[in-house]
């Protein structure tokens, strides 16, 4: 029997003091990695619980990784123990200081499904390649396997050889822009800051389109980028009146939509929001990415241009050999056909939705949501002052995190921007502990 103590006077609820218990004996050693837990029922019956109590704690500790299930056999530790544990087992990419990073890019994968990509890549193994270079547009069983998940998911009705494989959404951009008349591009402001470099690389100029407000006029603009699901980093959701009048200006305009669809599947107050590309697929281009729903490292994504930009692309395409990496591409199409990505998904989503309010709690009484909870980050309002002490207290605790003011060009916007997808629960209530130390 575990040396566990619930009481029922204390203000949290029981399951959380459960897993916080079980968690400490594994940080102390006092449960080691391999350690066989006792089911749910007989751990409640111990403890003279109901059997949900047990249940809920378990899944917590299984959500993080301290534990581990094996089928017919019961539950583990999957944490080591003493100093080893204290480390976190899913940390976010290394800033280059060293800090762990609070970013807006960095999902959190659960390490139940680790099984599946270590198969899938397996299968990559086992696959023959391409005896020289593959479809322009890329795998055709991918580009199906994508076609079925954009219907499925997004409401998006494409023929698999209108979906082109990018190495991710910046590599969209890159296969765009050589195919659009001389000019400008508007981009949101604030918005996403490796989509303003890449625009300025080919010589073109940025647009600031305001990020609060709708776009009412595209004139001289040959292209307009825009994350509508979820604005990047604002989080809000495009009004649907705002969308009619954005394909408005572009139809006007003459100029075509670039949707950036980053994290659509992240919701978790509502259903995902229609992609912008459903209403008018000959003004919208569509962009999609692994990066969120896998790994960014994965480097994949995928691009539904407008028919006559399709042809042109492709072209180059074939002239250049830029399609995406095929070892990269046989993995994906594993990881969608058995259900991996999906399944990811869900326990992101879940994760997600339990660490949202965490944030939100801790950072309201200090500044202003700008946009509803959903996604793996959320943006907070306040004075650039505030911000600036918030960031540096963040940086002496070991973590690094963005100013608002450093995805705004125009715009006077300033606060933060808090990730919460590539850290451990650990780490988060200890970035958010030293944030609100000096708010």
């Amino acid at each position: 029997m575990l040396p566990l103590h619930l009481d029922r006077r204390r203000p949290d609820p029981l399951p959380a003091q459960l897993a916080a218990q079980v968690r400490a004996m594994v940080l102390s050693g006092t449960l080691a990695h391999g350690d066989r837990l006792p089911s749910s029922r007989a751990l409640a019956a111990d403890l003279g619980v109901s059997r949900a109590v047990t249940e809920q704690a378990y899944e917590q500790l299984l959500a993080e990784g301290w534990l581990v299930t094996r089928r017919g056999a019961g539950t583990f530790v999957a944490a080591t123990s003493g100093a080893a544990a204290a480390r976190p087992r899913h940390r976010s990419v290394p800033a280059p200081a060293g800090l762990i990073r609070l970013d807006t890019g960095t999902p959190w994968v659960d390490p139940r499904h680790n099984a599946g990509w270590r198969r899938a890549w397996r299968e990559v193994s086992a696959a023959i390649p391409p005896r020289g270079y593959d479809d322009p547009r890329g795998l055709p069983e991918l580009r199906a396997a994508l076609a079925d998940r954009l219907a499925r998911t997004r409401g998006l009705d494409v023929d698999p050889d209108q979906i082109v494989v990018t190495a991710g959404t910046t590599d969209a951009l890159r296969q765009l822009l050589p195919e659009l008349p001389a000019g400008p591009v508007a981009v949101e402001d604030p918005g996403y800051r490796a989509a303003v470099e890449t625009v300025r690389t080919f010589g073109r100029e940025v647009v600031d389109l305001p990020a609060t407000e709708p776009v009412g006029d595209l004139t001289g603009s040959v292209a307009a980028y825009v994350t509508p699901a979820h604005q990047h980093p604002l989080g809000r959701v495009m009004p649907a009146t705002d969308r009619l009048a954005l394909l408005d200006a572009a139809r006007l305009a003459g100029a075509v939509v670039i949707e950036d669809d980053y994290d659509s599947e992240f919701r978790y107050d509502v259903a995902p929001v229609p992609a912008l590309a459903s209403l008018d697929r000959d003004t919208v281009a569509y962009v999609g990415t692994a990066a969120k729903s896998v790994i960014p490292t994965l480097r994949l994504g995928w691009l539904v241009p407008p028919e006559p930009l399709l042809d042109r692309v492709v072209a180059r395409r074939r002239v250049t050999h830029a399609g995406a990496a095929w070892p990269s591409q046989r993995a994906l199409l594993t990881l969608l056909r058995d259900g991996w990505v999906d399944k990811v998904v869900r326990a992101a989503r879940r994760v997600y939705a339990e660490r949202a309010p965490r944030v939100a709690a801790a950072l309201a009484p200090y500044a202003a949501l700008a946009g509803p909870l959903a996604g793996m980050y959320s943006t907070w309002l306040l004075p650039e002052p505030d911000a600036v002490r918030a960031r540096d207290a963040a940086r002496t605790a070991g973590f690094e995190l963005n100013l608002l003011s450093s995805y705004a060009r125009s715009s006077g916007l300033t606060g933060l921007v808090v990730g919460f997808g590539g850290v451990t629960d650990d780490e988060l209530d200890r970035a958010l502990a030293a944030i609100t130390s000096v708010l």
